[in-house]
C-alpha cells in the first residue's frame, strides 16, 4: 500500500493523507489461539509505515485501523439444545443439536474452530469425544469435530463461545429453517434484540 501511495504521488501528484489498513483483529476462539497485544501490534505497524514513508519520500499518512470482530466476538455465545446422541463403536460419536450451519456456517465453510461446553455439566469429567452436528440434511452440517464433552443426553444445553461476530450476519434460511433470536444480557436482566423467525416470517414474501 505504501508503494502504491508513492506511485500515486509520482504519477499524479496526489499525496494521500490517510491510510486505512482494514481490520479484523484476531480473537481467541480456543485456548490454543494466541492473545493479540493490540497496542504492541499497532506500534509495530506504525514503525514499519514510518520507515517506509521516509524511504519512499512521502508524507507519513494518518493510520486508520478497524477493530472488526474484536469488539463483539467475545461478548456472544450461542446456546443449543442437544438432540440425539449417537455412538458408533470403533468409529466416532455424534451429538446433534437444534441449530447448525443455518445459524453458524463458519465450520462448514472453512473449518473455523470454537470452544464448546455442556453448559449444565461444566464440572463433570469429559468422557465423551464427539462431533457436534446440526439439523440440516447435509453431511457438512457440523459445528465442531472431536469435542470433549461429559456424558451428554437429549435436552442438555450445548454452549458455543465467541459467537458475537459474524454468526447472525452469516445466518440463512437454508432448509426453510428460521433464524434464532438474539438476546441481550446485562447485570441479571435480558432483552430480546432480534425476534425468533416464525414460519409466517419464512413465507411472508411467497406469492
Amino acid at each position: 500500500m505504501m508503494t502504491f501511495l508513492a506511485q500515486m504521488k509520482q504519477q499524479h501528484g496526489y499525496e494521500a493523507q490517510q491510510l486505512d489498513l482494514g481490520g479484523g483483529f484476531g480473537v481467541r476462539y480456543t485456548d490454543e489461539d494466541p492473545v493479540l497485544d493490540v497496542q504492541a501490534t499497532i506500534g509495530e505497524l506504525a514503525g514499519v509505515i514510518h520507515a517506509l514513508a521516509a524511504e519512499l519520500g512521502i508524507t507519513m499518512p494518518a493510520i486508520r485501523m478497524e477493530p472488526g470482530r474484536s469488539i463483539v466476538a467475545d461478548a456472544g455465545m450461542t446456546l443449543y439444545t442437544a438432540g440425539s446422541v449417537k455412538r458408533i463403536t470403533g468409529y466416532k460419536n455424534y451429538v446433534s443439536i437444534d441449530g447448525g450451519m443455518t445459524d453458524n456456517p463458519r465450520f462448514a465453510l472453512y473449518g473455523s474452530r470454537y470452544t464448546l461446553y455442556n453448559a449444565g455439566k461444566m464440572n463433570d469429567p469429559q468422557g465423551l469425544m464427539a462431533d457436534v452436528v446440526g439439523r440440516c440434511c447435509e453431511s457438512g452440517d457440523i459445528i465442531q469435530k472431536k469435542v470433549p464433552l461429559p456424558a451428554t443426553v437429549r435436552g442438555d444445553t450445548i454452549a458455543v463461545l465467541t459467537t458475537g461476530a459474524y454468526n447472525y450476519s452469516m445466518a440463512s434460511n437454508y432448509n426453510r429453517i428460521g433464524r434464532p433470536p438474539v438476546v441481550l444480557l446485562s447485570q441479571g436482566s435480558s432483552k430480546v434484540a432480534v425476534k425468533r423467525e416464525s414460519l409466517d416470517d419464512l413465507i411472508a414474501n411467497d406469492i
